[in-house]
């Protein structure tokens, strides 16, 4: 194990040092790109941290921006939720630590909006402190190096975490941080989730999943089924003066604090959804010959219907619904569903 953990570190040192967030790195960038890495691709992720850090580039700025201005800059990497959870953290941070991240657990878990993995993602690779960043990359790699047998979720993390804290992983390394990224590195490039490319792997002379030659039988998963549901909306575009019709979405609906236009379901797989109005009035349009385009979103596979008319037909045939509308400007926090339908106008 030694040697093939040296060999990890010199290839991820030498191959994957230079990603932004490692260059000039300080607890503040490594929170922002923690949570931005959470559940998107690195790929991905190079696309927008530079912009994001240039807008915002310390824990006061983010802090004190608006809601609006985070969630726009925070377009293109989708789970908004975390963009609210990194200005919630940042704000209570401010107000109770005055701007500075705490350097322990018990602190880090105590801020909303920072859970066990970016509280061990700021101890291990911020802080270089003992500590694991857990998440699923790490819970897959981990359990096919010592072929832990616990099922993958929250049963195997509590499994990763007592045999780490009891030094029975890694019992001796010089950089925490280093090993962190590297198992990381490891993850995404060689230890996939559904291929393990494991002749070019730096582990490979070490991982007990490896020698069984069944990598991908760990980690060991429970079956859920997932219902699959079709959608299929209308979403009605109404311009005025430059400006759009919409609503701010609420706390419980898809995309909360972002601006959409009129939507309604027109038919649905899904019989308890309530994201929107059901079309229930007689409208005089062919709905069938409407510009369409498709997306995505948790289990819903969506047909996109486009409606374009003037604010006099909507007050006719489409005013029935209880939100709060309002005519926006193009440039505020429009949900990615209305601005895709706003491009398909054009």
């Amino acid at each position: 194990m030694k040697k093939a953990l040296k060999d990890l570190l010199h290839w991820s040192k030498s191959t994957h040092q230079q990603l932004p967030w490692r260059l000039n790195r300080t607890l503040y960038t490594t929170l922002v790109s923690e949570i931005m890495l959470q559940q998107t691709t690195v790929g991905t992720v190079l696309q927008h941290y530079p912009r994001f850090l240039a807008l915002f580039p310390d824990l006061k700025t983010l802090a004190l921006a608006t809601d609006d201005e985070i969630q726009i800059a925070w377009k293109g990497l989708g789970y908004y939720r975390r963009a609210r959870n990194l200005k919630n953290a940042a704000v209570i941070i401010l107000e109770k630590h005055q701007g500075i991240i705490p350097e322990n657990l018990e602190d880090l878990l105590a801020i909303k909006g920072i859970g066990p993995y970016t509280a061990g993602a700021l101890l291990s690779i911020g802080l270089d402190q003992k500590a694991l960043a857990i998440d699923a990359n790490l819970e897959r790699v981990i359990s096919r190096l010592f072929t832990i047998e616990n099922p993958k979720g929250p049963l195997l993390h509590k499994e990763i975490q007592k045999r780490f804290e009891q030094g029975e992983l890694f019992p001796k390394v010089a950089s925490y941080r280093d090993l962190n990224e590297a198992l990381m590195d490891l993850g995404r490039v060689y230890c996939q989730a559904r291929k393990a490319h494991c002749l070019a792997c730096p582990m490979r002379e070490s991982c007990l999943a490896a020698k069984e030659s069944e990598p991908t039988r760990y980690p060991v998963s429970v079956e859920k089924k997932q219902d699959k549901h079709e959608l299929e909306l209308l979403r009605v575009v109404v311009k005025k003066s430059g400006k759009v019709l919409g609503y701010r979405k609420s706390e419980k609906e898809w995309l909360s604090n972002q601006i959409e236009m009129p939507t309604f379901i027109i038919e649905t797989t899904d019989k308890t959804l309530k994201q929107y109005p059901l079309l229930q009035q007689k409208i005089p349009y062919s709905l069938k010959e409407l510009p369409v385009f498709k997306t995505g979103i948790t289990k819903y596979t969506i047909v996109n219907r486009i409606l374009e008319i003037d604010y006099k037909d909507y007050q006719k045939y489409f005013a029935v619904d209880e939100r709060e509308f309002k005519f926006f400007d193009l440039n505020e926090n429009l949900a990615t569903s209305a601005a895709k339908t706003l491009q398909r106008c054009q």
